[in-house]
């Protein structure tokens, strides 16, 4: 293992034994204790796994040794069986100490924001969009998550032009920011008489829910107007002025709410989208900086970039960021078994990580 690496981990160990010694004082304020307290803990796992992982060189040295001396053929073997188990476990117990230490995502604990919007591909367009945003809810339900519709835009067939959601609950967004990107459908539409396989898509995002500390957003770069709410076929649904359309002068960012009856409560909800939305460009702002050296095949969050394929008529889905196809479809569009997907994701994720910094 390389100097600076030890020399960071020997740091560690110190500063987690010192947390300690400083939680064992007297006098702590009930701030001070909690904010130590977290720290000692964060740092308790990694600090175990340089325990473990020093013991195991220590037993190395200490077998190379034996094996050396040649003494006695019994124990050399037996030393050289030790050599072996170690050389498989050392390499391990070190990518688990460099996968603790990769900077985690801030945002990872954050409740989020889903959009989904219909792409190229007319009505299937909107049928597919419609099929994906079930399918994130279903996802959300099995995982315990609470689903707050925020908006929808239906076609009047059963299809979304949009919609979005708040999703909240423990690692929304760690599970779901791999979700951005374009998705794209292949299989024979009903109205097909013909038979003939279309190709049609959907953009997802996933927005980092953002609080009012994290965003200022100030009054006079608001541009906020009202008007009756109206359903597909943009026919009046409302009577009342209620419907909400907020535009961020700055970004030039519109966010429209007009599913509540309270115009209070979809400017509250619009202004949720549009904080949401503006930490995100901040965090991509932030992120371009961090990747300038390196391209992300996994965690770019381009919304422009193919990221999933659903072929109906082989039954598969394929994600071609990591080259991944499950033989699913069914179970991956009922959230089943999205979490192979991510998982999967996750892993291509990290391990992309720490070949950056190896």
């Amino acid at each position: 293992m390389e100097s600076a690496l030890e020399s960071r981990l020997d740091q560690l160990v110190r500063r987690h034994g010192a947390l300690g010694d400083a939680l064992a004082e007297a006098g702590l304020s009930g701030a001070d204790f909690a904010k130590l307290s977290k720290e000692y803990s964060e740092l308790s796992p990694i600090v175990e796994g340089i325990e473990a992982l020093r013991r195991a060189q220590d037993d190395m040295r200490a077998a190379t040794e034996l094996a050396a001396s040649g003494d006695d053929a019994d124990l050399k073997e037996l030393a050289e069986e030790e050599i072996q188990e170690l050389r498989e476990r050392l390499p391990q117990l070190e990518s688990r100490i460099k996968t603790a230490l990769l900077p985690k995502d801030e945002d990872d604990e954050r409740n989020a924001i889903l959009e989904v919007r219909a792409g190229t591909g007319g009505e299937e367009a909107a049928l597919f969009a419609a099929e994906l945003f079930r399918m994130y809810q279903r996802y959300a339900a099995l995982h315990g998550w609470r689903f707050e519709l925020l908006d929808l835009s239906e076609t009047g067939i059963g299809g979304f032009k949009e919609a979005a959601a708040s999703i909240t609950g423990r690692n929304v967004f760690a599970r779901l920011k791999f979700e951005s990107g374009v998705h794209r459908v292949q299989r024979v539409p009903e109205t097909e008489a013909s038979g003939r396989i279309h190709t049609s898509a959907a953009t997802v995002a996933v927005l980092p829910e953002a609080e009012e500390v994290d965003v200022k957003i100030d009054d006079k770069d608001l541009r906020i107007d009202v008007f009756r709410a109206s359903g597909p076929g943009g026919q009046s649904v409302n009577t009342t002025d209620s419907a909400v359309r907020i535009t961020h002068l700055p970004s030039g960012l519109v966010v429209i709410q007009q599913d509540e009856k309270s115009q209070h409560k979809n400017k509250a909800r619009a202004m949720k989208v549009l904080r949401a939305r503006l930490y995100e460009m901040e965090r991509q702002a932030r992120d371009a900086v961090r990747a300038a050296d390196r391209k992300s095949q996994v965690g770019s969050g381009d919304r422009s970039e193919r990221i999933r394929t659903y072929n109906f008529p082989q039954g598969r889905v394929t994600d071609h960021r990591i080259n991944l196809t499950l033989y699913k479809i069914d179970k991956v569009l009922a959230g089943e078994a999205l979490d192979e997907l991510v998982d999967a994701l996750t892993a291509a994720d990290r391990a992309e990580r720490l070949a950056a910094v190896a």
